[in-house]
């Protein structure tokens, strides 16, 4: 479906020198000589190394191949979540909920960040090359990228309040809570997005670029993307196949913007809408503290059953216009996998 606009260009080569010609010298054995010196040793020689299998497998002729480059990273965030929860276990009993939630969305976010900054020792480059400069930091692309987001879910509520399968019901909060959850929420999800979006989009990405190019690892990750979410309560598959495509469409933001700032916007405020503003599921999840008593009732390829919206058929229409809109208003290709600096 999107393959007649996706850029298919390639990454840029990395520019080789050829081997230089042999001097014609090197091409003639050398000639023998008769002293006893020259003569053949038949004993094997002490500084030859047998090459190891397993090395091979890691390490090429450039160094570390992509793949276990990646694996070092998701080993390295694994640790880091694991050290976070044993830290955070004893603060567990004195927490409420909500607190509870943004610690761990915190911890996540912290796991997939900082091997970032690891990773960026290693290559021997900065971090901003795997998609969060620091310079463009909630900058304008930070913003149309969160305007993209609500309007193009707001469409989707629309039209769903259209079919007569959404009701937006009355006000859940008053007062003073309208505004506390909706900073909440706007807080949780941003540290959502930073998560699965350097996770899935950012190192990840840069890396497996680097040994597959740019849309084959997109493809890849964005699979991945999708069925990482059947471990949300209340899932189905139109869910995990609408979360794998919306992954892949933030891929293409990725390419087109050169970096993730567009994505965690729109990635933000998709997920402040469903959970808060119109208090639907998301991703088969309903949060309390939501700002209206709204439902959903029709047949589940309308409304997306226990998955909310983005298990409705509706959302992948949504999808594919997000997708030709966005190729059209963003044509060029910005993001690449630069060489060494």
């Amino acid at each position: 479906m999107f393959g007649t606009m996706m850029d298919n260009k390639p990454l840029s080569p990395s520019t080789a020198e050829p081997d230089p010609p042999l001097a014609a010298d090197d091409t003639k054995p050398a000639a023998s000589s008769s002293s006893p010196s020259s003569a053949p040793s038949s004993a094997p020689t002490t500084g030859a190394r047998r090459k190891s299998p397993l090395r091979d497998f890691f390490v090429g002729p450039d160094g570390i191949y992509a793949v276990p480059r990646w694996l070092i990273y998701l080993a390295i965030a694994f640790v880091v979540f694991q050290l976070e929860v044993w830290l955070l276990a004893s603060l567990r009993p004195h927490l409420s909920d909500l607190s509870w939630r943004m610690m761990i969305e915190a911890s996540m976010m912290l796991a997939a960040i900082l091997p970032g900054f690891v990773m960026a020792r290693i290559e021997a480059r900065p971090f901003g090359d795997f998609g969060l400069p620091a310079r463009r930091a909630f900058g304008r692309n930070f913003w149309v990228g969160a305007l993209w987001g609500i309007v193009s879910l707001s469409v989707l509520m629309l039209v769903l309040r259209a079919t007569g399968a959404f009701e937006f019901g009355a006000l859940e909060l008053h007062g003073a809570r309208i505004w506390k959850f909706a900073l909440y929420y706007a807080v949780l999800f941003l540290l959502t997005a930073f998560f699965e979006d350097f996770l899935m989009r950012g190192y990840s990405q840069w890396v497996l670029s680097r040994g597959m190019h740019f849309w084959p690892a997109a493809a890849l990750l964005s699979f991945a993307f999708g069925y990482i979410h059947g471990g949300n309560p209340g899932e189905a598959k139109a869910g995990l196949v609408a979360a794998g495509l919306i992954g892949f469409f933030l891929c293409l933001t990725l390419r087109r913007t050169g970096d993730l700032w567009w994505a965690v916007g729109f990635h933000m405020a998709w997920d402040w809408g469903e959970s808060y503003l119109y208090s639907v599921p998301d991703s088969g999840a309903i949060l309390p503290g939501h700002l209206l008593n709204s439902t959903l009732h029709g047949p589940d390829w309308l409304t997306g059953g226990s998955v909310g919206p983005e298990g409705s058929y509706l959302v992948f229409v949504v999808i594919g216009a997000l997708w030709v809109l966005f190729d059209r208003v963003y044509p060029e290709v910005k993001y690449t996998v630069r060489e060494h600096p």
